[in-house]
């Protein structure tokens, strides 16, 4: 078994096609029941966010994973495959994990160093276990990446990323607008980049601040933290009507602000300019509103510069520093647990010889004592633990680098054991993990 990623992201895809293949949590649980349905993949994740959609899985044959893999995506998003394949990556085996561990650490995000991602990861994996989708291999590869996630967070500064991206945002709305001192700002959404602008505002002393999302109660909550009020969806057009700064971050599929909705507001104030800070991704603002008079509109394509920050750069080598670790100390592991049931056969296959010749010791010397019997048991035992300790020690150790299954292979050839002894110890060990 080995793990494959087959997905498209912000790398790899335009914003119009993320855009497209953006699923709704419905189509991500029809996307893993249609997955792990598939002949070759016993165990699948998705992982859908505002800039991604990636199937992990546990496959039998690469090639026919990536098949499977990739027509799932392909009929639940309803992207034809001649659009969708210069998109598609695909990584395989140490690659996908040095891929998966990347994406908790937030290296891989559109927002270097965003911790939503680990929220999310978080839900993708609940979400693949209440389906019955995730087992005991790729299971335990995603808690170990969210370790990973976790430790980039509280040993390095990354997160100072997206701080920067909302303080560099926010400069140009001053810039735009004269300043933000007492201006009416209106915040779309209620994550955490969400309250991270909302939180930068305040410092900035704007004066009223509105919070809309979809559920009141978190535009409540996050009205309150910021000493502001909380709007229906449904208001959105009124509130607008008297805002200076919309800055919106939602992580909803598909715009939430159109062009009509804007052009509207603005009737209601024909002279007073509006700066738009459009910090999702998938756009929550429709790039239209760029065209009507008095507004101003920045994007995260406006933003890709702040990346390129010299404290920023330091940081995210750190992190990667770490994910390396990580990525190393897994692999390793990985490995060596891979060979374990094949040194747990060797000594069970060693015990079998050793008890065949006591047995036939004791019809050639039916004289011996029982004492005499057990010692010699004993002895033989240990010139054999001694004798295959030297040999499974270092095979254990060879088995940690790279390629190292085949020793495995070579010491099942060597000592001529039987492969379907070494599946019955694995699933044996597959048995007593599940018990536990």
């Amino acid at each position: 078994m080995s793990v494959l990623v087959v997905g498209l992201s912000h790398r790899s895809a335009s914003v119009d096609l993320l855009e497209r293949t953006a699923l709704t949590e419905d189509g991500v649980t029809k996307l893993i029941a249609e997955t792990i349905a598939g002949e070759h993949v016993d165990e699948a994740l998705v992982l859908a966010t505002c800039n991604r959609v990636e199937v992990y899985a546990e496959v039998r044959k690469f090639h026919g994973g990536v098949q499977e893999l990739t027509e799932r995506i392909i009929e639940r998003t309803g992207v034809a495959l001649e659009e969708l394949t210069e998109h598609l990556y695909v990584h395989y085996e140490d690659r996908a994990v040095q891929h998966l561990f990347a994406v908790a650490g937030g290296l891989d995000s559109m927002v270097v160093g965003e911790q939503q991602i680990l929220g999310q990861l978080r839900t993708a994996l609940q979400v693949a276990r209440e389906e019955g989708a995730v087992g005991r291999s790729l299971g335990a590869l995603v808690d170990r990446a969210l370790h990973a996630g976790k430790r980039v967070h509280s040993e390095t500064g990354i997160d100072r990323a997206g701080r920067s991206l909302v303080s560099v945002g926010l400069d140009l709305a001053a810039e735009a607008l004269g300043g933000l001192s007492g201006r009416s700002v209106l915040v779309m959404g209620a994550g955490s980049m969400s309250a991270l602008a909302g939180a930068t505002l305040r410092r900035r002393e704007v004066g009223d601040l509105t919070v809309v999302n979809r559920t009141a109660a978190r535009a409540e909550r996050l009205a309150g933290t910021l000493g502001g009020r909380a709007a229906a969806v449904a208001d959105l057009r009124d509130e607008l009507a008297v805002a200076d700064v919309l800055v919106s971050c939602t992580g909803a599929v598909g715009t939430v602000v159109s062009a009509e909705t804007v052009a509207a507001a603005l009737a209601d104030r024909p002279d007073r300019p509006l700066f738009v800070l459009d910090l999702a991704l998938p756009r929550d603002v429709e790039p239209a509103v760029r065209t009507l008079p008095g507004v101003t509109l920045v994007d995260l394509d406006s933003l890709r510069s702040v990346l390129e920050d010299a404290e920023v750069a330091r940081d995210v080598e750190a992190a990667r520093r770490i994910v390396t670790d990580e990525v190393a100390t897994f692999l390793t592991r990985q490995r060596s647990e891979r060979v374990a049931p094949t040194v747990a056969a060797l000594r069970a296959r060693a015990q079998e010889v050793v008890d065949a010749e006591m047995a036939r010791l004791g019809t050639r010397l039916p004289e011996l004592d029982d004492r005499a019997a057990r010692e010699v048991a004993a002895t033989v035992a240990r010139v054999v633990d001694k004798l295959l300790h030297a040999p499974t020690v270092r095979v254990k150790e060879l088995a940690g680098s790279p390629g190292g299954d085949s020793y495995a292979d070579l010491l099942r050839e060597l000592f001529a054991l039987d492969p379907a002894a070494t599946e019955a110890v694995a699933r044996a060990d597959v048995v007593v993990e599940d018990d536990k």
